[in-house]
């Protein structure tokens, strides 16, 4: 059994922390994020880790900073704790706290490491098109997601998956090998492997990465935005100033809507708007048979929507509503 002193925040690092809990290992503490405003009340909300610890009557600290937090220092050093575990804090952590614990620290990372350092690896990942991810431990140094790999565990990434849906899987993956870690760590079984220096970043996303180029990406990069940003920003155009989320799309090539399918050999090919005008262009729309959108390359279906200031909706819902007419040029 391990003495641990558990850092993190969001659902992803909850469920490492009920696994250890789980095994019988010690939480001596538990340290997350302040509580924050949220919704339209804004009212506090606790972290995920913390309504956990709560649950489990484990001692919670708060602090505001890490940098330079001498009473948090003290604190940890009084709890003489064999390791400190950290999962998705979204803090850097200073040296002089890395080095406390007897094993020292280590973190749980939801890529395959040295690829996609950062703090929005599950994302980048989709983004980018990658067909595999996974999780790495590794213990920790001053520099972010630089140190000595301890485990690594791959998955393949499903076509559709969102980041939502890849997130919770690799929740699961890394708690897992979390535990499989703090074995090798206890019975003195573990290994490091250095990283190289051909790393990749994946830096925080911002709201302007969500905006659907439609000029310039392919309808597989504009599917991988939507999915890349499900559910959290969502990716987005406008149309007559208004701006629209886009959830989920499927491709649909200019090769099969030529060769004749059900819908585009009977409405979309009989309309005024030819399949060879400029990406953005709504080349057919009906609320019962959904709304298609010109690209580049092909044509995207349009699958769920969201209007400003309204909900998420299934496209044939939406349009019932919201007149988006054939012939519309998204930007």
């Amino acid at each position: 059994m391990l003495n641990i002193v558990f850092m993190g925040t969001p659902d992803f690092a909850r469920d490492s922390l009920e696994e250890i809990v789980n095994e019988g290992h010690n939480i001596l503490a538990v340290i997350t994020a302040v509580d924050k405003p949220k919704g339209r009340g804004m009212q506090l909300q606790e972290s995920d880790v913390k309504k956990y610890a709560i649950s489990k009557q484990l001692p919670v600290y708060q602090p505001e900073k890490i940098k330079e937090n001498e009473e948090l220092i003290q604190i940890i050093k009084k709890l003489k704790p064999d390791l400190l575990c950290v999962v998705a804090y979204g803090k850097i952590l200073p040296k002089e706290l890395l080095d406390i614990a007897k094993y020292g620290s280590i973190n749980v990372h939801a890529s395959l490491l040295p690829k996609y350092r950062g703090s929005a690896p599950i994302q980048w990942a989709i983004i980018n098109g990658e067909e595999k991810t996974g999780v790495t431990t590794m213990f920790m140094d001053v520099q972010l997601d630089a140190g000595d790999i301890i485990l690594q565990e791959k998955t393949e990434i499903g076509e559709n998956e969102t980041t939502g849906e890849l997130w919770n899987r690799l929740s699961k993956i890394g708690a897992k090998l979390l535990i499989k870690t703090l074995e090798k760590i206890e019975t003195g079984n573990v290994s490091r492997q250095k990283q190289d220096d051909n790393f990749t970043v994946a830096p925080m996303i911002q709201k302007e990465i969500g905006k659907i180029d439609w000029n310039n990406k392919t309808s597989q990069e504009i599917k991988n935005l939507v999915r890349g940003l499900n559910p959290i920003l969502g990716a987005y155009t406008f149309l007559n100033e208004k701006k629209y989320k886009i959830w989920k799309v499927e491709i649909l090539s200019e090769k099969d809507c030529l060769m004749g399918t059900e819908l585009f050999r009977q409405d979309c090919l009989k309309s005024s708007v030819p399949i060879r005008q400029s990406p953005g262009t709504v080349i057919f729309s009906d609320d019962k048979k959904g709304m298609y959108i010109k690209t580049i390359d092909g044509i995207l279906s349009i699958l769920e929507v969201q209007a400003e200031n309204s909900k998420r909706m299934q496209i044939c819902e939406f349009l019932r509503g919201n007149k988006i007419k054939t012939g519309d040029i998204f930007s």
